[in-house]
Parts: structure tokens; sequence; C-alpha cells
């Protein structure tokens, strides 16, 4: 029987399977349902420094080879959100399932503010969402564009937390992101996230415009997962720190290739919406059949082999 237990930092999660940011974590009863479902730890939806209704629908569409979607990072505010993660803390604590709170913000200084207003709910890992553009930036370059920026902003949260880990989570489309992980480590990063979405659009033909109100939107699902998988493994030959390997994995396979690639856990996103909540736990389950299928008794036998 393959062992699925996972350690992540201080965490020992009961296997690698993650609930990635965005997808159901709104409120504590959602993640308690991913947890019941069979997840390691679960990530709630990222919040920001006030309230933020998003983008208008339609902010999601299906397309042949996974997801679109334009949500506008819509959340409650820090404050509420760190009322709910305290609620989400003592319901998944019983069960065992860490809790990743997830951050986001116009500014380097917006990002100390969350993040001192979100440590106070004391999450077990604050992952920071470092994809949204930069508003003091002239251009509006995402913070994860450059080393500069990332560096700064991972610098800032670290300053904020206190003892707590944090993640940071890199965006795919940029030039080298083994370098730009570098440089979050160096600033004091626990760890990396990668990746988020990749930016993309769908047109719709017949009426001549794209689908989604925003135009562009991230894609997500198994279009994405060959490229997560190239920064899963171009980060963990640049950086001695755990990653949160995240997109396209759909099934335990597409798990146990995130984990060959570098990842110490795997996040699922879109799968839960061709799968269902179940997803979490039956990619865990998959896993530990390809495993045993493969002669791999420990997922440290298995992490890392393709580098």
């Amino acid at each position: 029987m393959s062992d699925l237990t996972c350690e992540f930092l201080n965490l020992k999660l009961r296997n690698p399977i993650v609930l990635a940011s965005g997808i159901l974590g709104t409120s504590a009863d959602v993640l308690e349902r991913v947890a019941r479902a069979g997840a390691g730890a679960v990530t709630a939806k990222s919040c920001g420094p006030a309230p933020r209704a998003g983008h208008p629908n339609p902010v999601a569409v299906e397309w042949d080879h996974g997801l679109l979607n334009a949500i506008g990072l819509s959340n409650p505010g820090a404050e509420e959100e760190a009322r709910m993660l305290v609620e989400a803390r003592a319901r998944l604590e019983p069960l065992g399932v860490p809790l990743i709170a997830s951050i986001f913000a116009g500014t380097v200084a917006e990002f100390g503010d969350v993040a001192r207003v979100i440590a106070a709910a004391r999450p077990h890992l604050i992952e920071v969402n470092i994809s949204c553009p930069n508003v003091a930036d002239e251009f509006g370059t995402p913070f994860a564009a450059l080393c500069e920026s990332a560096a700064a902003v991972t610098e800032m949260v670290k300053c904020a937390v206190g003892d707590i880990p944090i993640s940071v989570k890199l965006a795919p489309n940029v030039p080298n992101i083994g370098r730009i992980a570098a440089a979050a480590v160096e600033a004091g990063a626990d760890a990396i996230t990668a990746i988020n979405t990749m930016p993309g659009m769908v047109i719709d033909a017949e009426a001549g415009r794209p689908v989604l109100s925003n135009r562009v939107g991230g894609i997500s699902g198994p279009a994405l997962k060959p490229i997560a998988l190239r920064c899963v493994y171009e980060i963990a030959r640049s950086v001695r720190v755990p990653i949160i390997g995240t997109g396209g994995v759909t099934t335990g396979r597409d798990a146990a290739e995130m984990l060959m690639a570098g990842a110490t856990a795997v996040g699922v996103g879109s799968a839960v919406w061709t799968r269902g909540v179940a997803a979490l736990g039956d990619i865990a389950a998959e896993l530990a059949a390809f495993m045993a299928q493969e002669g791999y008794r420990t997922l440290g036998a298995l992490r890392g082999v393709a580098l």
C-alpha cells in the first residue's frame, strides 16, 4: 500500500492534494465540505484590501481543453475574510486538514496591510498571489513579472505575518520563472505555488466577439498542464523550498506527473468543475493506485524523478 502522507513545511497532510485558490473556497461551510471530500489541505479564495464585486457576467466559459475565467478577484475584503478564516480553521482542525489563506493587493504596501489582517486569523499558510497588476506601476505590470517586484512583495508580506509561513504564487507568462522564484525565496518565501492561470481568449465566431465580458481570461484545465509542468520543473531546479504544483491536474496520473516534476504538493482547481467536489479524494485515490502499480511506496520515492 502506497503512503500518501505529505510533509509540507511544518504541516503534515494526509495526502498531497490541495484545493487551489479561487475554487469553492468562499465560506467555512464549503471549505469543510471539500476537506471531508478528501483534500489534504484547502485554500480559500483570494482576498484583497477592500470588498470587490468582480467582473459582470459572463465570467467563465468551458471550451474544448479546459476553462477560461475572468472572475475579477471578487471578494469580501480582508476584514470579513479574516472572520471567515477563523471559523474555517475551527472546523478544519478536527479533520486534520490545514487551512491556506490567499491574498492579493495593488501595491506593495497594501500587500503588507492585507497580510497583517489575515495573519490575525492564524491560517496555517498564507499564499501570496502576485499575478495581479501593480497599480502603482505606470504600465500596471504584474508583480510576478519582475524579480524586483516579486521580492519586494515577498519581503513586505514576510515582515507582516510573523511566524506564519508564506507561499508566493507565480505566473506562467514570464521569461524566466526560475529566476523569479529564486528572487522570492531570497526575499523570504517559505514555499512557491506554481502556477496561476495563463491569459487567453475565446471568441464566439457567430457573434464575432469575445465570449467573456472582460474579453481576456485565465486558461485552466488540461490545456494548462504542460505549461505548469514546465514551470514546476524549472522552479524545482532553481530553489530548494516546497512547491505546490498547480495547473491542469484532473487525474491521479496528472498529480504523479506534477510530483515527478518536483512538486511537494499538488493543487487542484478546474477538476472540481468537471468531476465535482469528490475530485479531491478521487484524485488522491488514483494517485495511490498509480504509485502501487508502478512500485512507488512513498511520495518521496516519486518526487522529482523527472528532474
